[in-house]
């Protein structure tokens, strides 16, 4: 008999499960452009159970949430189980995935987009990434509208299999994991290794494992993870056409969404700079997160109104619309701001921004957007997801977790960032922080 899913019974347990998960330290699903450079990762901070029990309990978690999407009474976060549960598992299923990640795989080697150089390899030579993410979307969706359009494709046989997927993408990452695992110890680097078993599988034993000319880690996260996402976004779409379900919410939601992944892919070069990509090991724990995290939990609101259809009226769609707008435009501002203020310090663009001067020899902006907040390219990422929860209505949590995710995770990764500009810049870092009071959020936090 296939696993089954009973809403109900697991309205409890999912609580305590998503707190543990918001405390993820491996922070899927967000980005960050420019970052300084935290710390190296130390990983004797994990604690072997902890590390467990994240890893056991991240799929069941979106399982339960996803499937709490479906309840069918506006107001109730879980739906009454009738004796009747979902299958978790099929081959249809795992065969999308597969199907999806060679299709992915394939299209890495499009003769478009730039290659650009990144960080120092093991072999002391700059590694090679292709940036081509945009064009493999553009072509993913056109194969997936065109089959729809033709007939080849019912969108309700993707989205009617959400749940299993996800176990098929947790079937996929583990696979993918053992082998990353039995690699030859003598493609390893070995800064970031622990000597546990557990650690290193979970975590990673390489920070730049690479298959021919694909680079696994910017794969998974920008083929895997963010195509994945808007994939799915269409899918969701496309099958709300199908049941003529397709409401006001969301298509703004969708929209929001998608103009956040085309910004990610179109500045696909950014990934390259992250804390995650330039000192983390890929393990487990990442490629899960692209496999399921990303595309399903960053889609949840989506999802939610493909179950629960929302119309909102225009003139409750404005403020909403507006708000995103804000977010984007901080967001984006922000970081061009950062970027070219690094790249050329005398350009006369930023000739009239304030600046201190650090020990280290670098100045520090200390007006402009960064003399609103300490961060303000993470303030607007979290707008934007709020921005795009609001259309779910208030009804119900759900859709409203990742943004919450998202801004744990965010919150975080400012204080580690800090604490390794305060290393580095020492008494100008403290000016800094009198002059701008506020990490995230101006006059509240």
């Amino acid at each position: 008999m296939m696993p089954k899913v009973m809403g109900q019974k697991w309205s409890v347990c999912v609580c305590v499960c998503v707190f543990w998960v918001l405390q993820m330290k491996n922070s899927v699903g967000t980005r960050g452009q420019g970052e300084e450079p935290a710390a190296k990762p130390d990983h004797s901070e994990w604690n072997q159970v902890y590390l467990a029990v994240v890893s056991v309990l991240l799929g069941p978690v979106l399982l339960v949430l996803l499937d709490g999407c479906s309840a069918v009474e506006p107001g109730r976060l879980w739906a009454e189980s009738d004796g009747v549960g979902v299958a978790l598992w099929d081959w249809t299923a795992f065969t999308i995935v597969v199907i999806f990640t060679v299709l992915q795989g394939a299209l890495y080697y499009l003769p478009v987009g730039q290659v650009v150089e990144g960080k120092m390899g093991n072999q002391e030579k700059r590694l090679k990434y292709s940036l081509n993410g945009l064009h493999a979307f553009g072509v993913c969706v056109v194969l997936l509208v065109g089959a729809w359009q033709g007939g080849w494709l019912v969108a309700g046989s993707v989205t009617g299999r959400v749940l299993p997927l996800v176990s098929a993408g947790c079937a996929v990452a583990l696979l993918i994991s053992v082998c990353l695992y039995l690699r030859p110890d003598s493609a390893h680097s070995h800064e970031n290794t622990t000597g546990g078993f557990l650690q290193d599988f979970l975590l990673g034993r390489e920070a730049d494992p690479r298959l021919g000319k694909i680079d696994v880690k910017q794969f998974a996260m920008v083929r895997i993870g963010f195509i994945g996402w808007g994939l799915m976004d269409v899918c969701y779409v496309l099958r709300g056409v199908e049941s003529d379900s397709v409401s006001s919410a969301l298509l703004l939601t969708t929209t929001f969404q998608l103009v956040y992944i085309l910004d990610f892919l179109i500045d696909e070069d950014t990934v390259l700079d992250t804390k995650e990509f330039m000192e983390d090991s890929i393990g487990f724990l990442m490629v899960l997160g692209e496999y399921i995290w990303i595309p399903f939990f960053s889609s949840l609101p989506v999802y939610f109104l493909l179950q629960r259809p929302n119309h909102i009226h225009f003139l409750s769609a404005v403020p909403v619309i507006l708000l995103f707008g804000f977010g984007f435009l901080v967001y984006y501002l922000s970081n061009e701001q950062k970027s070219g203020f690094r790249r050329n310090p005398h350009n006369p663009a930023y000739s009239r921004l304030e600046t201190i001067r650090s020990p280290s020899g670098r100045n520090l902006l200390v007006s402009g957007w960064f003399g609103w907040v300490r961060h303000p390219n993470y303030l607007g990422d979290v707008v934007m997801m709020l921005a795009w929860c609001l259309p779910c209505g208030f009804c119900s949590v759900l859709p409203y977790l990742p943004a919450l995710q998202c801004f744990n995770l965010l919150r975080k990764r400012s204080t580690e960032v800090e604490e390794s500009c305060r290393e580095k810049h020492g008494s100008a870092w403290a000016e800094y922080c009198r002059r701008v009071p506020y990490k995230l959020i101006p006059y509240i936090y």
